[in-house]
């Protein structure tokens, strides 16, 4: 296959993949799940493409060796979100430098952006902007971890301010968004009580809870 196409090239992989099927077809063992990793984020969405108009097999999804944390989590969400997105695969895999459980906790994410699967509440959070006068950083860090064990059909905002976060986040289901010490409470874009900042996280998650 290296003399045939130089180098592991999608239809390279595919082929590699197709006589490895085609042995255990021939032994009448069907119970194959097909996986064609590669480091190139184009290259794997190209063999899978072409796989997934040849067989019917389930296909686990993966951008092997991804790297470190960040910038593997990029390439993994690329990667893996463009196919899923397309409906292509069945499992998934993030390989990332470092601990299993990062690795799970960004797949997870990647199924709850596409929608396909959901483990906690999903937070929306603005980037900041100068109208922007509390920390938003800690405030999400703060309740990421009390809202983990949540159902997790709930959507949260955190907003920077008052001007235009109830509007922009109107589709969550609770939100705050905050002032120059004070804040707001808001249940789907609707304002439900004014409050001091320091008091914002704590009736976030309170009402959170009781939804």
């Amino acid at each position: 296959l290296l003399k045939k196409y130089g180098r592991p090239t999608p239809e390279a992989m595919v082929d590699s993949a197709m006589s490895h099927i085609k042995i255990l077809e021939r032994l009448r063992f069907f119970d194959i799940k097909i996986s064609l990793k590669s480091s190139n984020i184009l290259d794997t969405i190209e063999a899978y493409r072409l796989i997934h108009k040849k067989v019917d097999y389930p296909l686990h999804l993966g951008i092997t060796a991804a790297g470190p944390p960040f910038s593997g989590s990029i390439k993994s969400s690329i990667g893996l979100g463009i196919l899923l997105a397309d409906g292509i695969g069945d499992t998934i895999r993030v390989s990332l430098t470092g601990s299993p459980l990062k690795e799970v906790k960004v797949g997870y994410e990647i199924l709850k952006a596409l929608e396909l699967r959901r483990k906690g509440p999903e937070i929306i959070s603005c980037p900041t902007c100068g109208r922007c006068e509390i920390n938003i950083l800690k405030m999400v860090r703060e309740i990421e971890k009390e809202i983990s064990t949540l159902p997790s059909n709930l959507k949260i905002a955190v907003m920077g301010c008052v001007v235009n976060g109830p509007g922009e986040a109107r589709e969550a289901d609770v939100g705050v968004a905050g002032g120059r010490g004070v804040g707001i409470l808001f249940k789907k874009g609707k304002v439900v009580r004014k409050l001091k900042e320091d008091k914002l996280i704590k009736a976030l998650i309170k009402e959170a809870r009781s939804m």
